[in-house]
């Protein structure tokens, strides 16, 4: 069995033994090597190139986006941001995914230890999972779909599937599911919306705290305005709202308006929030009112959702392989048979509108 590979880059000395003791437990995960700053890493990787970097951000000698920003000259290589929460910290954040980097993972400024110890699934799953996306830096070589195996509720746990939905005929309204290369995506397309584009909610799996800074940059580039939803948010057109991180988000129908209502609970298809569970609430909602778009991303969540939204009636999308940074999620749900049209990236926005 061929391990993966892992180089981290943090000059957290400490971060760094958690991090080597956390994934070394998982037999398909080998250290190659463990680096203070991108000077010392540099000098590993000329000896053994690694399959996946997880990187720090804030460092001496080099900072973590300049390396990246190399890497990606050099030799594209999946990259995982682990960075602690902070205005500026998240905008590199944002500036590395720009850049390449597939994930990112959020560590706090103090108690770091025991917060990687109780979240030790979500980084091994995160690593491998950036594994499985390095053939698609090397030109999707075999064009292999990710796949994630372990444990997973579906959106029962948050939601109720109704059999039988009436739905009055309203103005149209989005949703968008993506994960792994979605934000990105989601920029690209937001900002080619015009002002009085129809009301959108979106989820992108990403950290609590992450989101709301992803949405105010969103909010900056687009025409229509963006925001971190808020239980109680009612959307209008022109507006567009990012499920926040460690929250599922549910859009219920009041009389004719939209209104977003945000809930705890399970982790559904490994994610909170889960596309599956805002996709089930459209469904009942909106149902043919509706449109629904599934992006780049790995794993299957949204696949589940997206069928029930077509059962309503709603017209449904699917990123194509090619412009997909990982071709999981879209292929996940044309395998289900609940697409309308497959479409690539740049022509998303204009399908929207004219659906």
């Amino acid at each position: 069995m061929k391990k993966i590979n892992v180089q981290i880059v943090d000059d957290s000395a400490t971060v760094r033994q958690v991090l080597v003791s956390i994934l070394e437990t998982d037999p398909k995960i080998h250290i190659s090597a463990s680096s203070a700053n991108p000077i010392f890493a540099q000098r590993h990787m000329e000896k053994l190139w690694p399959d996946v970097i997880v990187l720090d951000l804030e460092m001496p000698e080099m900072d973590g986006l300049t390396f990246l920003k190399k890497i990606m000259a050099e030799r594209p290589t999946p990259v995982i941001i682990c960075s602690a929460y902070a205005e500026k910290g998240a905008q590199n954040a944002f500036e590395a995914m720009k850049a390449g980097a597939v994930d990112i993972l959020s560590k706090p400024s103090v108690g770091v230890q025991g917060f990687i110890n109780d979240n030790s699934k979500m980084f091994i799953e995160a690593v491998k999972g950036a594994a499985q996306v390095r053939d698609s830096f090397l030109k999707k070589a075999g064009k292999k779909t990710p796949t994630q195996n372990f444990e997973k509720y579906d959106a029962d746990v948050i939601l109720a599937k109704k059999r039988v939905i009436t739905v009055p005929k309203t103005g149209k309204f989005i949703a968008i599911g993506s994960s792994t290369g979605g934000t990105n995506a989601i920029e690209e397309i937001l900002s080619s919306l015009p002002v009085d584009s129809p009301p959108l909610a979106i989820v992108q799996h990403m950290p609590e705290k992450f989101t709301k800074t992803f949405a105010e940059r969103l909010n900056k580039e687009s025409a229509i305005t963006v925001k971190e939803a808020e239980h109680g948010d009612e959307l209008v057109e022109g507006m567009a709202v990012i499920a926040p991180g460690n929250n599922h988000m549910v859009i219920n129908r009041v009389g004719s308006r939209y209104v977003v209502h945000l809930k705890d609970g399970p982790l559904v298809r490994n994610h909170r929030p889960s596309v599956d569970v805002l996709f089930r609430s459209v469904a009942m909602s909106a149902a043919k009112n509706a449109v629904g778009v599934i992006l780049t991303g790995m794993g299957d969540d949204g696949a589940a959702g997206m069928d029930e939204m077509h059962e309503q009636g709603a017209f449904t999308i699917a990123q194509d392989e090619e412009t997909s940074v990982v071709f999981g999620m879209p292929k996940m749900a044309i395998q289900r048979g609940c697409i309308d049209k497959i479409v690539a990236l740049p022509n998303i926005a204009k399908e929207i509108l004219t659906s």
